[in-house]
């Protein structure tokens, strides 16, 4: 799935808005102690390897507090850093360089985060054609942040949300009576909209075959059923549909799953699992 522009830009703008507001409050009382005209000079810099995501974030932090802060990247969001790498040079007010340091950084260590994981995952997958997607696991109220950042690290974002795509599971099924009719009353429902059916058996992955599903997610099968499952969908005469691998997903397992021939395997550990990158603004 994609996210408009404008989406995105409200977004940066609003998660933004909200960490100021929560970190600096009514004022920031230690910044009140520098020389009101001090001007400062800054570099952030990283201590581990990793993949830079998050560059909007961090600019508009210094946008909304003070747009006299100037700040030049090194690199772009999706490139690779070493560590003890410059990420950044920031010149401005130094009231406004340090009132902003803990926003922008946790900003860019989280999101820096999110794409250097999913960058391992994809590099673990290399040569499959496998595709690693996120999921909707995400940090509440951060869900555009870290699926940009999924993308940064070379990751496809799945739906962003309930609105924007139909992901039918077992309790749908249930409901509607089977797999076939719950796919026709999507159909039916939201022409034009993805539709998803998730499945737990070679049974049950046959019936979707045969009711015509485009994307079928196979949740916690095991190696042989995943082959079994591919093969089946390429004898089944629907070579549109493709096949999602979920439940669970390592690293350690990945590329074993990739072998198999699924088309996509989501990771919820992109999103729900992060260890901040280690950043360092230091003063200069």
């Amino acid at each position: 799935m994609s996210i408009s522009h404008s989406a995105l830009q409200d977004a940066i703008e609003f998660n933004v808005a909200t960490a100021l507001k929560e970190d600096i409050g009514t004022g920031d009382l230690t910044a009140s102690l520098l020389p009101a005209n001090s001007v400062a000079s800054a570099t952030v810099i990283t201590r581990e390897a990793m993949i830079l995501a998050g560059i909007p974030w961090f600019d508009e932090v210094y946008r909304q507090l003070d747009r006299d802060v100037e700040v030049h990247w090194s690199g772009s969001d999706g490139d690779a850093f070493k560590p003890g790498e410059t990420l950044c040079h920031l010149k401005g007010p130094a009231r406004s360089l340090v009132s902003g340091e803990r926003c922008a950084l946790n900003f860019l260590q989280l999101l820096s985060a999110t794409a250097t994981v999913t960058a391992s995952f994809v590099a673990a997958v290399a040569g499959t054609g496998t595709r690693i997607l996120d999921t909707r696991k995400t940090i509440p109220g951060l869900r555009l942040a870290q699926k940009y950042a999924v993308r940064c690290g070379g990751g496809v974002n799945h739906r962003i949300g309930l609105y924007d795509a139909i992901l039918i599971k077992e309790n749908h099924i249930l409901a509607c009576g089977d797999v076939g009719a719950a796919l026709l009353a999507a159909r039916t429902s939201h022409p034009g909209v993805a539709v998803e059916v998730e499945v737990e058996s070679i049974d049950e992955l046959r019936e979707a075959l045969s009711s015509g599903a485009e994307r079928i997610l196979l949740d916690n099968f095991c190696l042989d059923d995943l082959r079994k499952a591919v093969r089946l969908k390429q004898n089944s005469g629907n070579g549109k549909a493709e096949l999602e691998a979920s439940g669970g997903v390592t690293l350690e397992q990945i590329r074993a799953i990739a072998e198999t021939g699924v088309d996509f395997i989501s990771v919820g550990t992109l999103t729900k699992h992060v260890r901040a990158i280690d950043l360092s603004m230091r003063f200069e």
